[in-house]
């Protein structure tokens, strides 16, 4: 179980290096301009579903980037609630 943070666009290779290795037990929490992978009905969002790992979505991030309608499945959290995270998963990995 692994908890990922992506800051990375959809269209980076960071992105795609990061849905290479997330699985089912694993959490991302979308940050950055990782939060465009959040956008219903989007490339980016179908190949984060097809992963099977729950989505996290920053909040400051998203309303920051303007990302008020997001795909359903993801859980919109705050800084609080990420740093509950961190203590939920030993191990984690940073994408940018």
């Amino acid at each position: 179980m692994i908890l990922h943070t992506l800051n990375a666009s959809p269209s980076s290779s960071a992105f795609a290096d990061c849905l290479g290795v997330v699985h089912a037990g694993d959490a991302v929490v979308l940050m950055g301009d990782g939060v465009y992978a959040a956008l219903a009905g989007t490339k980016a969002w179908g190949e984060m579903q097809a992963r099977g790992a729950e989505v996290y979505l920053l909040s400051a991030d998203a309303l920051a980037a303007g990302v008020k309608e997001f795909a359903g499945g993801v859980k919109l959290i705050d800084m609080d609630s990420f740093v509950a995270l961190t203590e939920r998963y030993p191990r984690q990995q940073a994408w940018y």
